[in-house]
C-alpha cells in the first residue's frame, strides 16, 4: 500500500517540474555584448575573437626632432593591426578591432635599400596573429630616399625605432587616434632583416642603444655591428630568436648569426634554415617563410604574452624535415670565415 502511495506522489511531483519547466521558457544564452561595468549592475562580456583576424593598416609621417649631433628626421610608417572582418583580409583602413586588444606591439626593421612592404607576406602574419607590427621606411637606406641610400646612416636607426615605439604609446593612449587603444606598452618586441637585424640586435643588446621596455626580439640574418659604439650582451640582452639560411653566403655569413647567438645569453634560439639564402626564408610565399612566420610567433607568444604551450609549440614550428632545425643550446658549432663589419675582439 506503501509503495503504491508513494509511486503516486513520485507521478505528481513530476508532473509539477514538468508544468513548470515548460512554463519557463528557453534558458539563457551565452552573451555576445560588451557591456561596461558598474557598481550596482552585472556585466557580461563579449566572447573575444581568436586569431587569425583580419589586417587593417595606417600610414603616417614620423617627425622626430633634433637630438645631440642628430638633426631632426622624418620617416614614413605602416603600422598593421588586428581588424574587424574576415580572416586573411588584409588593406588599408579596416576597423580596429580594439575589442580585443590592447595588442603586443612589434616593430620591424627592414633589410639596406629594401622596402619594408617587400617583406608584407611575414607583416601580415604577425598583424593576423595579434599583433600591432610598424613597418618604418628609415631615412637613407630605404629605396627612393630622398637624399640617395647612405648605408651609414643605420647608427641613427635604434634611435629612430625607439623614437617610434614612443609615439605609437603615445598615440594608442590618445582617444579618437586611429590606434587608440591598440598598444599594449607592456609587450614590446623588435624584428630585424639583415641590416634591420643588425638595428634590432643593438636595441635589445649593445650598450649604446639598449631599449629596457623591448621584451624580445627575432634576428632574421643580422649581425653584430661595429659602427654602434657600445658593446653587446655586456648588460644582457632580450630573448632572442636569431634565424640564419644555411646558404647565405655572401650578403650575411652564417658565422655572422652564429658568432652573436654564442655570445648571448639565455634565453636564446637558433633557427638554421635549410638551403635558404639571404632572402628567400623572408620574402617570397612558401613553405620556408610559413616556418619563420609561425615560429617567430610562438616565440613572441612565449616572451611578450606568455602563453602556456608556446615554446613547445614554436619547437615543434621549426622542426621540419630538410627544411628547419632550432635549438636553445648554449653554443652551436663555429663556422669558418669572418663576419663583415663585425666588432673586433
Amino acid at each position: 500500500m506503501r509503495r503504491r502511495r508513494f509511486v503516486a506522489v513520485l507521478a505528481l511531483i513530476l508532473i509539477v517540474l514538468l508544468v513548470v519547466a515548460t512554463t519557463r521558457g528557453p534558458g539563457p544564452t551565452p552573451s555576445t555584448t560588451l557591456t561596461t561595468a558598474s557598481s550596482s549592475t552585472t556585466t557580461s562580456r563579449a566572447t573575444t575573437p581568436h586569431a587569425p583576424f583580419a589586417v587593417g593598416a595606417v600610414t603616417f609621417t614620423v617627425s622626430e626632432p633634433a637630438s645631440g649631433s642628430t638633426g631632426a628626421r622624418t620617416f614614413p610608417v605602416t603600422v598593421r593591426y588586428p581588424a574587424v572582418g574576415a580572416p586573411g583580409t588584409a588593406r588599408l583602413g579596416l576597423v580596429p578591432l580594439r575589442g580585443a586588444g590592447p595588442f603586443p606591439l612589434l616593430i620591424f626593421s627592414q633589410g639596406f635599400d629594401i622596402s619594408p612592404e617587400a617583406y608584407a607576406g611575414l607583416l601580415d602574419a604577425w598583424s593576423a596573429a595579434g599583433y600591432v607590427v610598424a613597418d618604418p621606411a628609415y631615412p637613407y637606406t630605404s629605396p627612393n630616399a630622398a637624399g640617395g641610400v647612405i648605408r651609414s646612416d643605420i647608427v641613427h636607426h635604434p634611435g629612430d625605432l625607439s623614437f617610434l615605439i614612443t609615439t605609437l604609446i603615445a598615440d594608442s593612449a590618445q582617444a579618437g587616434n586611429a590606434l587608440g587603444g591598440l598598444v599594449n606598452a607592456h609587450e614590446i618586441g623588435v624584428v630585424g632583416q639583415s641590416d634591420g637585424g643588425d638595428v634590432s640586435l643593438a636595441a635589445v643588446a649593445n650598450s649604446c642603444c639598449r631599449d629596457a621596455r623591448i621584451g624580445a626580439a627575432v634576428i632574421l640574418s643580422g649581425a653584430e655591428l661595429s659602427w654602434f659604439p657600445g658593446t653587446y650582451f655586456a648588460t644582457g640582452s632580450a630573448p632572442l630568436l636569431v634565424v640564419q639560411g644555411t646558404n647565405d653566403l655572401t650578403m650575411n655569413p652564417v658565422t655572422c648569426s652564429v658568432t652573436l647567438y654564442n655570445e648571448a645569453p639565455a634565453p636564446k634560439y637558433y633557427l638554421a634554415m635549410i638551403g635558404q639564402t639571404h632572402l628567400s626564408a623572408y620574402v617570397p610565399p612558401g613553405p620556408a617563410r610559413d616556418v619563420v612566420a609561425a615560429t617567430s610567433i610562438d616565440f613572441f607568444n612565449a616572451y611578450l604574452r606568455h602563453a602556456p604551450g608556446a615554446l613547445a609549440a614554436m619547437r615543434a614550428a621549426g622542426t621540419r624535415a630538410g627544411l628547419a632545425t632550432i635549438t636553445s643550446a648554449s653554443h652551436v658549432p663555429p663556422v669558418a670565415g669572418t663576419c663583415p663589419d663585425a666588432p673586433i675582439g
